[in-house]
């Protein structure tokens, strides 16, 4: 009886939209006014202490284990309990515990691998062609996923001004077409940096197959390990997020110390408005190690590192934009998915599909685009930012 009170109350409290709950003595209640968008079915209870020690970690594996059910849109539901005020992504008396997070430098390997070794052909199921697994940029509501990440590719490079012949690094490269756009496209000397090995030898099979070998590298290390090494421009795509809240500092000046004097940086990640934060579900199950900085933590670490702003972009829809589309490409090849790892993993990745565009939905994580150069802001920058869209 105590335990039907406790989640009547828990679960009455966590969103601002109407959902039906079906309990696992078959009993339904509706929560909120007006016809139900979400039902939600419980099929066994969730015990009231793991809810207590970490609600994200006890719903998300609940409903990874099929102890509960969804019928309707899940980006939906959690986008109404980031939106409400008191539900478990807000009550500190439902994130007692966090999963432990190191940061040397074989713990960000693991972590790293762990995430992006699933597999090449898993990404390439639901990916666009680029294999580009960062936030796109829409400049046309009717822009596919490929033409948009090609369009968020040259909006980074585009915005460094780049000078033929001039040098770039770019630490996280992923599978490579940032980096590879700016040496065909851009003519720049470019090297790449990834601590996974799937992503490491699809870059380097591109650079065989584009006879880049000249002006093109990757490199299967550590970004804090490329010694004294200098270019001209530095980028780093969705990396941020993986450095952990006490190596962040580090992060920006190692940026600084790669970069040349006046060189220019595009840094593109996720981050938070308000303070910086991290999930105990995505923590434990999707991205290890991970931390979301918050706006004005970044900024610090930047200035701290001798870095000067010179353009700061957010691109929150686009990133929900492109998470939907990631999630609908999914589903599109659940089956083939599902004997390429198991159930259990579909809806594990499903539901952080989902979460990721509900999170960007409701404004709890923004993605941003800093421009910073080493040295006066804008020094070898035109003066105006009609330059950026080329």
């Amino acid at each position: 009886m105590l335990e039907k009170t406790f989640y009547k109350t828990f679960l009455s409290r966590s969103f601002n939209i109407p959902v039906k709950v079906t309990y696992w003595d078959g009993k339904t209640e509706t929560y909120g006014d007006g016809d139900p968008e979400v039902h939600i079915t419980l099929n066994e209870p969730i015990p009231i202490g793991d809810i207590r020690k970490n609600a994200s970690i006890a719903l998300g594996e609940g409903y990874m284990d099929k102890k509960i059910e969804i019928d309707g849109s899940i980006e939906k539901l959690i986008t109404s309990a980031y939106e409400t005020a008191n539900s478990f992504f807000h009550n500190n008396k439902f994130i007692h515990f966090l999963p432990k997070q190191k940061h040397d430098e074989k713990e960000s390997k693991q972590d790293i691998q762990s995430h992006y070794d699933l597999g090449n052909d898993f990404y390439k199921l639901w990916l666009d062609k680029t294999m580009t697994y960062s936030c796109a940029y829409f400049e046309h509501p009717d822009d596919d996923l490929t033409t948009a990440q090609i369009n968020k590719v040259h909006h980074i490079i585009n915005k460094l001004n780049p000078q033929p012949g001039r040098t770039l690094l770019d630490i996280g490269c992923g599978w490579g077409t940032l980096m590879l756009t700016a040496a065909k496209e851009y003519h720049l000397k470019v090297t790449g940096v990834t601590l996974s090995q799937e992503q490491y030898d699809l870059v380097s099979q591109r650079i065989k197959d584009d006879h880049l070998e000249d002006v093109a590298e990757v490199l299967l290390v550590d970004y804090r390990e490329l010694g004294d090494r200098q270019w001209d421009y530095v980028t780093s795509v969705g990396m941020f997020e993986h450095v952990g809240e006490e190596n962040l500092g580090q992060y920006f000046k190692d940026v600084a110390k790669y970069l040349r004097p006046n060189g220019v940086a595009l840094i593109h990640g996720i981050t938070r408005q308000g303070k910086g934060a991290n999930n105990g579900w995505l923590n434990k199950w999707i991205f290890p190690g991970g931390y979301v900085p918050g706006l004005t933590e970044n900024i610090q670490h930047m200035l701290d590192a001798g870095l000067q702003i010179d353009d700061l972009e957010p691109l929150r829809r686009h990133y929900q934009k492109t998470t939907e589309i990631w999630d609908k490409n999914f589903k599109m090849h659940e089956a083939e998915i599902t004997k390429m790892m198991d159930e259990r993993f579909v809806r594990m990745w499903d539901l952080y599909l989902q979460a990721c565009s509900a999170s960007f939905a409701s404004g709890n994580i923004d993605v941003m685009q800093f421009l910073l150069s080493k040295g006066p802001s804008s020094r070898e920058l035109p003066m105006t930012r009609g330059y950026m869209l080329k």
